[in-house]
């Protein structure tokens, strides 16, 4: 197998301080630089395990850590050293769609606060920090580049307006990086390139800007199997993301109004923008949700790969818990 890169080793060895029986073994030697723009020579284990992956691949749930305090709807997660981040979007006043739309809009803007929750590794809050402008109150799917945490601040609507934010991960200084047309719902760093890439609402089309939001291109989103909710960065150039689609079930069940969740991973190339891997995912939550349908994050030590996910809101079951999921696959 490959080597596992430094960013790699750095969210498997934390992680498994967090929650027990993490993926990595080997003991980290310290962060990747930022956005350097500076490429990695060959693919790392965790795109050479996931490329194994298969609908038969055996998923064990080995860990599970209960966060005590208010999580609301979480979106994305991201380890760095000794603390784990977590974005979240807390609805005040919910969306209201209209009967057609108004100023190029399908619904109202609503009211929420935007937070990315700063933990310790044994899941306990050190820092509330607020995210967000106006209308754009909607954290999404994060990334951490080796420094720094890239948060999308998103409207809770369609064609609308998202600020990108890079946040310090050691000093948690926040930083206005730029702000964009549309909801971007997830932004992951390409280290290839020093380029940021953003997925719009329901994951639809993705964009790619500079580091000064200059937009360089978009393409469309070719595959329809779920909608991608929080992805990571993967060297050389890929790039894993975890989502969910709502699908009706028959008369007999239900019918639409008893809709069944479908979620997945994908291993997408960011240059040739193929979906490379894709395989279902249908392990499930306390409150009974499929787990890749909010944060999803993942590294590998050689063959043995670990996920960890927190699919409940802080409303739902026994409330949000980060979950650990492990799988050996053939070389």
């Amino acid at each position: 197998m490959k080597t596992t890169t430094r960013w790699t080793l750095a969210v498997g060895v934390a992680l498994t301080a967090v929650l027990g029986g993490g993926a990595a073994t080997a003991q980290a030697t310290g962060p990747a630089t930022g956005h350097s723009g500076v490429g990695h020579p060959r693919d790392t284990a965790l795109a050479t395990a996931f490329g194994a992956v298969d609908r038969n691949t055996s998923w064990q749930q080995t860990g599970k850590l209960k966060l005590n305090f208010p999580t609301f709807h979480t979106e994305g997660i991201a380890v760095a050293g000794d603390r784990i981040f977590l974005s979240s979007v807390e609805i005040i006043e919910p969306t209201v769609k209209y009967p057609t739309p108004q100023n190029g809009y399908d619904r109202s803007p609503g009211k929420g606060v935007g937070h990315l929750f700063v933990m310790d590794r044994q899941g306990n809050l050190q820092r509330d920090i607020v995210l967000g402008e106006g209308d754009m109150y909607h954290p999404g799917g994060i990334d951490f580049d080796g420094t720094n945490i890239w948060v999308p601040v998103a409207q809770y609507r369609p064609n609308s307006s998202t600020i990108v934010y890079r946040v310090d991960a050691s000093s948690l200084r926040v930083h206005k990086q730029f702000e964009v047309t549309d909801h971007f719902g997830g932004v992951v760093l390409d280290k290839t390139t020093g380029r940021l890439v953003g997925n719009t609402w329901g994951s639809r089309r993705f964009a790619e800007w500079n580091l000064q939001g200059r937009q360089l291109r978009t393409w469309d989103n070719e595959n329809f199997f779920v909608d991608y909710q929080d992805c990571q960065y993967v060297p050389n150039g890929k790039m894993i993301c975890g989502g969910v689609t709502n699908l009706p079930q028959t008369p007999a069940a239900g019918g639409s109004k008893a809709t069944y969740e479908l979620g997945g991973l994908a291993l997408i190339d960011l240059h040739s923008h193929d979906v490379l891997r894709e395989v279902p995912f249908q392990q499930w939550s306390t409150a009974g949700h499929v787990a890749t349908r909010n944060p999803v994050k993942l590294a590998a030590d050689g063959n043995r790969l670990t996920m960890w996910a927190a699919p409940d809101n802080g409303e739902e079951g026994n409330g949000t818990e980060i979950l650990t999921f492990q799988a050996t696959v053939a070389p």
